[in-house]
């Protein structure tokens, strides 16, 4: 459902230039993250066009660290790490504790595009939804893993893991800041405004990132959500479930 709205976004809004002349003029200057042509600034609201943006990071570290840097996320850049052949990062960093929301357990291990994505993700999706239902923000966030060096559900054989390459983040519950904790196993099922908390920021996350993945999806996602980047994202392609 999210995946359809996005692209109907899409095509509204190059349909609407395609038409409509000064009008088309005056929307591309105060909506720069509307076009598809335009350079990435994680600063600006999250457009039609973000996620896709963000996924064409993959491969230019050097740009996305820039990205970071010009909208004032603090990160650590990590060493480039080979883990066999078909695993591994060049370019890993790790978002700064203290500086935003917190990731637990430790530092996460993130290619900088996934890195890029989450800021966003918690500045536009995860705070505004929670002083919408909760009245206070959220302070820590708590993973299950990015960097493994595995196939597809632990798989023998098959497609490689996005966590292969650092491309992926498993987001297991948030902690609010009066220290309430609120789960994903647990809550979204559950009751509201836990549940509608949720719903919304995995609606937000799929703008951004080319796969996210909740209870919707499968028995396997029933803790966490997944997120990733994989490469179809460069190509506007995404699955949102």
């Amino acid at each position: 459902m999210m995946r359809t709205k996005i692209w109907a976004r899409r095509l509204f809004v190059l349909v609407l230039l395609a038409g409509a002349g000064l009008w088309a003029a005056d929307y591309i200057r105060h909506h720069p993250e509307d076009m598809p042509w335009t350079a990435l600034d994680l600063r600006d609201p999250v457009g039609v066009f973000t996620g896709q943006k963000l996924a064409a990071l993959t491969g230019d570290g050097a740009l996305c660290r820039t990205l970071l840097e010009d909208a004032d996320i603090a990160y650590r850049a990590l060493p480039a790490r080979e883990a066999g052949d078909r695993c591994g990062y060049r370019d890993g960093v790790s978002l700064i504790v203290g500086r935003g929301i917190a990731h637990r357990p430790g530092e996460a291990a993130l290619s900088c595009p996934v890195a890029a994505a989450l800021a966003v993700w918690e500045r536009e999706g995860i705070q505004p939804a929670a002083m919408r239902h909760f009245g206070q923000p959220v302070v820590a966030i708590d993973h299950l893993g990015t960097f493994a060096c595995r196939r597809v559900n632990g798989s023998e054989t098959g497609r490689w893991s996005e966590h292969a390459t650092a491309d992926a983040i498993d987001i297991a519950a948030f902690e609010l800041a009066d220290g309430s904790r609120i789960s994903i196993v647990e809550d979204w099922a559950g009751p509201e405004p836990e549940r509608a908390f949720l719903v919304e920021i995995r609606d937000r996350a799929c703008g951004l990132f080319a796969t996210v993945l909740s209870p919707d999806y499968n028995r396997a996602h029933a803790d966490h959500f997944h997120l990733d980047q994989a490469a179809r994202g460069r190509l506007g392609r995404s699955l949102c479930r």
